[in-house]
């Protein structure tokens, strides 16, 4: 068996073997692919859409093409497809009724849709020119920023795909304004003596792009399946007690966090149970001021200090309501420290989790021995020492 050199390239979602006879082999790695689609569907036959197949390029790139090439096509089939010019190369990810699916998401109609062709399966001379290409692509990049740079164009390229022929790349890039970049593609042309296709994409796009992992620990979510990507704004924060902290509240892409909008919804319907009031409560022994609301849980905490959390005291949705209802009569309840929840108040409301970091917790600690055993190890050599005499 010769030696193996296996590269994983995540940017295509593949993994490329060299061996020592100079053999070259590129298999479908799943795990590396950007806006992957799980196929709960898999094995289901059905005559609908049993000639489409989605076909994934680098990075986030995806399309749908349909196989015209009387060849039978599974999912982790290299495949030369249809391009604007010339040919591409890219590997078969979904097939079957998920990609009807996938269509349905996208609001196509597979019917009236015109799909290009899957021409054929790739021949080992397909994959050694598209690796080429391939290892243009960072070069290219480098160069092409340097090119940008020196037009004074306000402008970042982020990436840059080669297609599988090798005779076209597309450079993505990021403005905040309109750029004129003719005399740039002209650059391009005489430099890397193909044909040039720019694309702008945004802040959060180019973050799918590079992938990464966010502060949960997870793939980022552009990077793993989110591909419509909406306005979020720092009320959906707000309206979920959020701290409004930029550093915390931004992502890898500068831009609030996407997941910030996840349950807004469930915190709009949860907060319309609460009473609405800008005043303090009144009590016998003085005033109660609301210092923080559990907004899922339904509790409100009041202090007699405005200024200070040290003590606070939780009420129930329905008790503040009562509590308001009689200071709008002009009655004012005894005390909120006689305030009974229930079981609610025994709980902890906080866990502190000082300590469960230190590396030392699991180590074993030394048993003592009883201070007998000491006193009579001390004890043993003077023992000795008149036995001898």
């Amino acid at each position: 068996m010769g030696k193996k050199d296996i590269q994983y390239d995540c940017n295509r979602g593949c993994e490329v073997e060299h061996t020592e006879m100079g053999e070259l082999f590129v298999r479908y790695n799943q795990g590396c692919c950007k806006l992957d689609a799980f196929s709960w569907m898999d094995g289901i036959q059905t005559s609908q859409g049993k000639d489409l197949f989605e076909v994934r390029f680098k990075n986030t790139r995806k399309m749908v093409y349909r196989n015209d090439s009387g060849q039978i096509i599974k999912k982790g089939d290299l495949v030369i497809v249809e391009a604007a010019n010339g040919h591409d190369l890219g590997i078969v990810t979904l097939e079957g009724p998920m990609v009807l699916h996938q269509l349905a998401r996208h609001n196509i109609n597979p019917a009236t849709y015109e799909f290009r062709k899957i021409y054929r399966k790739a021949k080992l001379y397909d994959i050694y020119h598209w690796q080429e290409a391939i290892a243009r692509e960072h070069k290219t990049m480098i160069r092409a920023r340097q090119l940008a740079s020196r037009l004074g164009l306000d402008m970042k390229i982020g990436d840059v795909e080669f297609q599988g022929d090798g005779t076209k790349a597309i450079f993505y890039y990021i403005a905040d304004a309109r750029v004129d970049f003719r005399q740039l593609i002209k650059d391009f042309a005489e430099e890397f003596h193909i044909r040039v296709e720019m694309k702008q994409i945004g802040a959060r796009q180019e973050a799918g792009l590079i992938g990464g992992l966010g502060v949960c620990g997870r793939v980022l979510c552009c990077s793993k399946y989110m591909s419509d990507f909406q306005s979020i704004t720092t009320q959906a924060a707000r309206c979920q007690d959020i701290s409004l902290n930029p550093q915390k509240l931004a992502g890898q892409c500068s831009k609030i966090k996407c997941c910030i909008n996840y349950e807004v919804s469930a915190y709009v319907d949860a907060q319309k149970d609460f009473p609405n009031f800008h005043g303090p409560l009144e009590f016998d022994d003085g005033q109660a001021f609301l210092m923080k609301t559990d907004i899922l849980a339904g509790i409100m905490y009041f202090s007699y200090d405005p200024h200070s959390m040290a003590k606070l005291y939780p009420l129930t949705i329905d008790k503040v309501k009562e509590v308001l209802a009689a200071n709008r009569k002009g009655v004012r309840p005894s005390s909120l420290q006689d305030n009974k929840q229930g079981d609610r108040t025994g709980e902890a409301e906080f866990v502190s989790a000082v300590g469960d970091e230190s590396i030392s917790r699991f180590d074993e600690k030394k048993k003592r021995r009883p201070s007998h055993h000491r006193n009579n190890r001390r004890n043993r050599p003077n023992d000795k020492k008149e036995n001898a005499g």
